[in-house]
């Protein structure tokens, strides 16, 4: 036997020096796979996860809350309306980031670890004062969607276990989210969306099975819309929870294709619609006007084991939702403080601290779960991410901006633009502002900062109740 045929036969009984480099090839073979299966993703199918997990989440127990506001019909129509206006926006901004990446490529002037965000898009394509609004807005937009997150956990954990204040779950909460400044960026988010988009899945099955085999309660009511206050601050709830729209640049971004991105957007607002309108309609149908006092609608449903596992898996989904919104904040922050194009992570790491500590402290000052949703729909969302880049699109168009992306479809875009605009200004920022501001401000004269227990019942109350 040859020397060459030895080394062949050891290598295929698992011996010698041709076995120990096929060994290593193989534990290559399976690093890169594990990396390509669970770990790196750029895909449409990886920004389908993450535009999901982020634009379905704790707003999955609030818009039952929202239906007792406006009522089935209003409710329903709503969520296709802002639902649209969400993909519109979305492919304007896909219009801009496509522009930005050619303007930053020809110039060469970013740094190859740089990663474009919304407000240096908008910055290029309209100009640096409306590039600034975007930070600020967008930037205090996302802040206080994390503040939800740890909010959303207390207020889930309490109809499981009331022994602790909300406020004592808030102060554990927030200490369980420090860790999250580990995570290095969207591209490894895979395994994080999928749990997203289970938790909310089951959650929603749950939800509209526990409410029919409940049945309604005795002496149900379904007034709708009592006032004008109540509707328009149920709106404004359903415009924030189609305004994930906030962190896309950084989900384009993290894609090998983004132009694609509007269409994976597209079809998380779809997924949306199927979860959120049929729990959204049982509980109403079940509980009825009972929830304009319970914001949250593991307040109303009955306990059950189903229910515990749910509001668990909610928990989960908080986190993974926290993770999605802080990244863009993350790396705002990193940029500010002169880390972002560090090669060693953990300066990265170190430097994020401070934003998570200040998501936790507001978390417990403002703990009311439902009015900070309209709030942050109409004064947040409504400007950065629905009248912005509709803005940004009219001045491109009009300074000719964006002419080569145009084509011979751009004046209706531009009608399309303009109304989309208009609407939100109206409905969302103005009379949304008025009802969803006074809310807000009557439950912080009625309950103060640094509640104990925001919208907790005595003991045994909701058992009378329902």
């Amino acid at each position: 036997m040859t020397l060459e045929e030895q080394e062949k036969a050891e290598a295929q009984n698992g011996v010698g020096p041709a076995s120990a480099e096929a060994a290593g090839d193989d534990t290559a073979a399976g690093r890169d796979m594990f990396n390509k299966l669970v770990w790196h993703g750029g895909s449409v199918a990886d920004a389908w996860l993450n535009a999901a997990s982020a634009q379905v989440g704790s707003l999955i127990l609030t818009l039952p809350y929202t239906f007792a506001q406006m009522g089935y019909a209003a409710g329903v129509g709503l969520q296709f309306v802002y639902g649209a206006f969400g993909c519109w926006t979305v492919y304007l901004l896909s219009l801009f980031h496509t522009e930005a990446s050619r303007r930053t490529r020809e110039a060469g002037t970013l740094h190859k670890r740089h990663v474009l965000q919304y407000h240096e898009v908008i910055t290029l394509v309209a100009g640096k004062t409306l590039g600034k609004v975007v930070l600020v807005f967008n930037m205090i937009a996302l802040t206080f969607a994390c503040v939800l997150q740890i909010i959303a956990c207390s207020s889930h954990v309490y109809y499981m276990n009331s022994n602790w204040y909300k406020r004592t779950w808030t102060i554990l909460f927030g200490a369980l989210a420090v860790p999250t400044v580990l995570l290095p960026s969207v591209h490894n988010f895979r395994i994080v969306s999928v749990l997203g988009i289970l938790t909310t899945t089951i959650t929603s099955l749950y939800m509209t099975l526990a409410a029919v085999k409940h049945g309604q309660i005795k002496n149900v009511q379904h007034q709708g819309p009592n006032n004008l206050l109540d509707f328009f601050t149920g709106a404004t709830n359903i415009l924030f929870s189609f305004g994930s729209h906030g962190l896309c640049i950084e989900l384009m971004e993290a894609m090998w294709k983004p132009q694609r991105y509007k269409w994976a957007y597209a079809a998380a607002v779809l997924y949306t619609y199927i979860l959120t309108i049929p729990d959204s309609v049982a509980v109403y149908w079940a509980y009825g006007d009972i929830l304009l006092h319970r914001s949250n609608a593991f307040g109303v449903l009955p306990q059950s084991t189903f229910k515990n596992a749910c509001i668990i898996s909610m928990i989960l989904h908080q986190y993974v939702s926290f993770l999605l919104n802080v990244n863009p904040l993350f790396l705002a922050w990193e940029k500010l403080v002169g880390v972002h194009y560090s090669s060693r992570f953990i300066f990265k790491a170190i430097a994020r601290v401070p934003v998570v500590l200040v998501i936790w402290f507001l978390a417990l000052a403002i703990p009311f779960f439902g009015p900070i949703n309209s709030v942050m729909g109409a004064f947040l969302i409504a400007f950065s991410v629905y009248i912005i880049p509709c803005v940004a699109f009219v001045n491109a168009y009009r300074n000719k901006q964006l002419q080569a992306l145009q084509g011979n479809n751009g004046k209706w875009r531009l009608w399309i633009s303009v109304f989309v605009g208009t609407w939100v200004a109206v409905f969302g920022f103005g009379f949304g502002g008025w009802a969803s501001g006074t809310t807000f401000f009557k439950q912080i004269k009625t309950f103060g900062f640094f509640m104990k227990c925001y919208q907790c019942p005595p003991k045994n109350q909701l058992d009378t109740e329902l």
